[in-house]
């Protein structure tokens, strides 16, 4: 019979666009007992969890609570339950993830419009609210921070020329909540899907989401309360039912709201972890959280562009959390991060699509997000450069991030 070793995974310093180290008060909180799902003492911690990302969401929202699984999962949730057989969506596609919501939407029976951007841009907020104008869409799906090409869209205009069109507008945050500022109320944003595995720091398996009574409306014209939980003869919906069972918001806020109308199992350990996540954050506070990002961010910059790394997209767009770096000329980029790994127990990035084997992401995002990360990634890579022969003034980009850090100007 064969023998299994102990689980060991290597210890590594994780520093790509998702996933991030995990804090390690979050893994003691992931190994606390499991209580039953309608104890008093877990149904409790599932309504301070909502506080919480009410919190976190910027938001006044009635309904803000995590569907288990990854970040997808949210996405999936929140698209197959607010687009309608039928209904017109507009998509502005700026990036991977762009293609990803039209997929979705599509698969939702939609009538999908797309808008693209090139890769490395972002949106001028005019030019999708002209859209918006033009197209007369039921719903507006984008992606806020688009880390296959590290930009973000400013969303403020266009949340509200969808508010004055009547358009339900659906947000995929998922790299930028708890790491750059995401205001669901002020931008008007009608639902909006976040992440655990990025900025907030909590290994992949909860989507934390949250939608306001415009989008609830939409949910109660395809209400649906599920057969074997029917205490009578079941009601007919105003709009086609959701299509899928597991990720319908329907019977989900049914599960989350003080009715506990039984859904799934919930996830026991992933909440405490999301729980204790939150309360990490919060604790940090979210405009200091947001200050830290950036001030990091800034180190790294330095000490990339003082090895003479060229950085890639449009500057004014950049993401805080994700710094995409051009591979220079003659550098085998996917050698480097192997070596990286190898050598140092540093990962960082490829990417996807037209920019494959073109640059490198490196995030900097949560717990991952600190200076002795940056130093050690700095200090790493120059000297995996120059075993690839790439001419690198020698400490320039360790100097260069100290700089930043010895004058701790956030």
């Amino acid at each position: 019979m064969k023998r299994y070793e102990d689980l060991s995974p290597s210890l590594r310093c994780i520093m790509t666009p998702g996933p991030v180290e995990v804090d390690p008060r979050v893994l003691r909180a992931m190994s606390y007992p499991v209580l039953g799902q309608f104890d008093p003492e877990f149904t409790e911690l599932m309504n301070e969890t909502m506080e919480m990302l009410r919190g976190l969401f910027a938001t006044s929202n009635k309904w803000a609570y995590p569907v288990d699984g990854t970040s997808r999962s949210g996405i999936e949730a929140v698209m197959v339950s607010l687009i309608a057989p039928g209904d017109r969506v507009l998509i502005p596609v700026f990036g991977r993830f762009g293609h990803l919501l039209h997929e979705i939407a599509e698969r939702c029976g939609a009538e999908v419009f797309t808008i693209e951007q090139t890769w490395g841009s972002v949106f001028p907020p005019e030019e999708v609210i002209a859209a918006i104008r033009s197209f007369k869409p039921d719903v507006v799906a984008m992606v806020h921070g688009e880390t296959s090409t590290g930009r973000v869209q400013p969303l403020a205009e266009i949340g509200r020329a969808c508010r004055e069109q009547e358009a339900l507008l659906i947000v995929d945050a998922v790299a930028t909540i708890g790491g750059v500022p995401v205001e669901t109320d002020a931008w008007m944003l009608d639902a909006v899907v976040g992440g655990t595995q990025k900025c907030l720091s909590i290994p992949s398996g909860m989507a934390p989401i949250t939608y306001n009574d415009r989008a609830e409306a939409k949910l109660l014209k395809r209400k649906q309360v599920e057969r074997g939980l029917r205490s009578g003869a079941g009601t007919a919906s105003e709009l086609p039912v959701v299509r899928s069972n597991y990720f319908d918001l329907g019977m989900l806020q049914d599960y989350w709201s003080p009715r506990r109308l039984n859904h799934h199992t919930e996830m026991t350990s992933m909440l405490y972890a999301l729980r204790e996540g939150l309360r990490l954050v919060l604790e940090e506070g979210l405009e200091a959280r947001h200050d830290r990002h950036r001030f990091h961010e800034r180190a790294l910059i330095a000490g990339l562009t003082a090895m003479g790394l060229e950085l890639y997209g449009d500057a004014e767009s950049k993401l805080t959390v994700v710094t995409c770096v051009r591979i220079p000329a003659g550098i085998d980029g996917e050698s480097v991060r192997s070596m990286l790994l190898g050598r140092f127990g540093i990962e960082i990035a490829s990417s996807f699509g037209p920019l494959q084997g073109l640059i490198w992401r490196i995030g900097t995002m949560g717990f991952s997000c600190r200076e002795n990360n940056v130093l050690r990634l700095l200090g790493a890579l120059e000297a995996v450069l120059v075993r690839h022969g790439y001419a690198v003034a020698a400490g320039e980009g360790v100097q260069a991030a100290l700089d930043v850090y010895e004058s701790n100007v956030r």
